[in-house]
């Protein structure tokens, strides 16, 4: 019973130890080391490398392009790296990293930055009301204070 124990403990030590570590790196837009896909929603015409997309397999619909910024290995080998960000069945435009860096981060940033602040005050629940009665039968207990004076 004993060496079937060890047996079990040692097993299990050494499937822990093979398991990889979880890295849990999340790197967002504007910070060095992110590529991937652009939103361009109100932005200005991006710069791009090439004035025609780019496309790895024809899809069999329409598909709208997407806006990438990638390593510039990855783009002279986009075959061997499209399916890391999913575009190998979409038209792909790659753009300037000057552009992404003085025209797109700055705007990004302030856009979120207008997100936060408005999330911020919907998490306080300002109203304006800087008693917090709410009119809740407060107003009679002043009208009865005015009236002992």
């Amino acid at each position: 019973m004993k060496r079937l124990f060890a047996f079990a403990a040692l097993s299990a030590s050494a499937w822990l130890c093979a398991m990889p570590a979880q890295a849990g790196v999340s790197i967002t837009i504007g910070q060095p080391g992110f590529y991937g896909q652009l939103s361009l929603g109100g932005f200005p015409t991006p710069q791009l490398i090439y004035p025609q997309p780019v496309v790895i397999q024809p899809a069999p619909v329409a598909v709208a392009p997407m806006y990438l910024r990638v390593p510039p290995g990855h783009m002279k080998d986009w075959r061997r790296y499209c399916g890391r960000y999913g575009a190998c069945g979409r038209p792909v435009y790659f753009v300037r990293d000057e552009w992404y860096r003085q025209v797109y981060v700055p705007r990004y940033q302030q856009v979120q930055r207008g997100h936060e602040y408005r999330r911020e005050h919907e998490r306080h629940g300002w109203h304006g009301d800087d008693d917090h009665d709410h009119g809740r039968g407060h107003e009679r207990d002043r009208r009865d204070w005015r009236r002992d004076r």
